[in-house]
């Protein structure tokens, strides 16, 4: 998805300081990348419902104006400078219809890709996740 995009979208563990509020992901944009963080002490199957909801910000182009308060560019990035931040936002209740889409986004990647894929091939984890982004075809296509 990052090769189509054209910008690098980076994977990391939210810092303590980041979860202070019940934060549990976020997306933060800078002008040539994409850093998206998750909660590193909960499942594994959470943490990807965590990436692929921030995923579907990315997609769905949302956003909340940067304002100037930078401490939560600070907590999760401590090294970036807040300035080049172009778009945050993190994740914690779904209240606006933003988050309510992101959420859904989410739900409906990971149900098909629990589907068992139609051709019977041999897709793993990753390929089932690509496939239901429609990023992978199977090896029988």
């Amino acid at each position: 998805m990052a090769h189509r995009r054209g910008r690098p979208i980076h994977l990391y563990p939210l810092p303590v300081e980041g979860r202070a509020d019940g934060t549990c992901g976020a997306w933060i944009a800078t002008d040539t990348d994409d850093h998206v963080f998750f909660e590193p002490g909960t499942t594994r199957p959470h943490q990807n419902h965590i990436i692929l909801h921030e995923i579907g910000h990315i997609l769905l182009g949302h956003h909340r104006p940067v304002t100037t308060d930078d401490a939560p560019v600070r907590a999760a990035l401590p090294d970036l400078d807040p300035r080049l931040v172009r778009r945050l936002l993190r994740r914690s209740i779904h209240t606006t219809r933003q988050e309510q889409e992101a959420e859904t986004f989410a739900d409906l990647v990971l149900s098909r890709a629990l589907r068992p894929c139609p051709r019977n091939c041999r897709c793993g984890g990753t390929e089932n996740l690509e496939r239901a982004l429609g990023l992978h075809a199977c090896a029988d296509d």
